[in-house]
């Protein structure tokens, strides 16, 4: 059963044109013109119960206007939209006993009362009985360690304890989809690991759906196993995290550093058949690029073998040079990875 289904998703905006100069600043007061901004063109996608996915994409492609039309805040322009067979903006009252949300710049809870006060204005708003209110939060209190943070005022907590919050908050009424919009912004590493730790626990044990729009890709690496890349309004990858890396990769990057000069022909010809390329940084370093065909181990007893070596260091190209390569081309296509790949072949040799 599908948790998200998406057909055409349209969403447009008027924007007031400012016209320029005293007089213009006349005219607008008196007869405002607008230009049409379409935030999202036609999009489609579906995701399957139990399924965390991560959604992302440049500061405006659109990722926070899709969130918001998802869980019903914005009422779209065109297309259709199923979350737990519920349609968001018709369906409001039933359809957000469903979900939770969490907007990383946002808060859900009372900024001058206790945490635990606004849990329990939350177990009200969301009507769930007090013997599973209680229970749902002994067990949400214990795996996020928020024992002695319950009675501090919101505006007393750190920005991590203060996320801790906001994620049980969102996950009182025990929702099928979690929704979350940049939820460790700003956090550091030791929280940002807790969190997605937890949310790993989460999906494996309740089979709570995530759908995570992030700019850390760190915390796409470690979740999702697909993702969604979206740019100016369009979603230009649909797919498994791995099959990105596999298209988009150079392949593993493997710096040598020999004991003598060892000259560049040798290598090559130590090499030969194995479809590595190399560049040689100076007498006693040279770099080799392996493709993904290539098994690590079988190159390296090569070299190893008909050279004398002081150190290796195995480099793969990370997630962050990746994404930032395919928005750069515009397209994640498989034809686009290859342009780019002949480009930057010359450059390695």
């Amino acid at each position: 059963m599908l948790a998200i289904d998406v057909k055409d998703l349209r969403k447009q905006f008027k924007v007031q044109k400012n016209r320029e100069g005293l007089s213009g600043a006349l005219k607008d007061l008196f007869k405002r013109e607008y230009n049409e901004v379409r935030a999202v063109k036609d999009i489609s996608f579906q995701i399957p119960q139990g399924e965390i996915c991560g959604y992302i994409g440049e500061n405006g492609a659109g990722k926070s206007t899709t969130i918001k039309m998802l869980t019903g805040i914005l009422v779209p322009t065109s297309g259709d939209i199923r979350v737990n067979g519920y349609i968001p903006y018709k369906d409001r009252e039933k359809f957000v006993g469903n979900i939770g949300v969490v907007f990383g710049q946002r808060s859900q809870l009372w900024w001058d009362i206790g945490v635990i006060e606004s849990f329990r204005l939350l177990r009200k708003v969301y009507g769930v009985s007090e013997q599973d209110f209680r229970r749902r939060l002994d067990q949400l209190v214990e795996r996020l360690d928020l024992g002695d943070l319950l009675n501090r005022p919101v505006r007393k907590l750190s920005l991590g304890q203060r996320m801790r919050c906001e994620l049980v908050a969102s996950l009182l009424h025990n929702p099928s989809i979690l929704f979350l919009d940049e939820p460790t912004i700003g956090l550091d590493i030791v929280v940002k690991t807790a969190i997605r730790e937890f949310l790993q626990e989460l999906n494996r044990e309740e089979g709570t759906t995530i759908l995570l729009t992030t700019h850390d890709l760190q915390d796409i690496e470690a979740l999702c196993s697909r993702v969604i890349m979206l740019d100016d309004g369009r979603i230009i990858y649909d797919g498994g995290l791995d099959e990105l890396k596999n298209r988009w990769s150079r392949g593993r990057e493997i710096q040598f550093q020999f004991t003598s000069h060892t000259p560049l022909a040798k290598l090559e010809q130590l090499t030969a058949g194995l479809g590595v390329t190399w560049k040689q940084e100076s007498d006693l370093n040279a770099t080799m690029w392996l493709p993904h065909t290539t098994n690590v181990s079988d190159a390296l007893s090569i070299v190893t073998g008909g050279t004398a070596i002081r150190d290796i260091k195995i480099i793969e190209t990370n997630t962050d040079e990746i994404v930032r390569e395919i928005y750069r081309s515009g397209s994640a296509s498989a034809s686009a990875a290859a342009t780019l790949l002949r480009e930057e072949e010359p450059a390695l040799r």
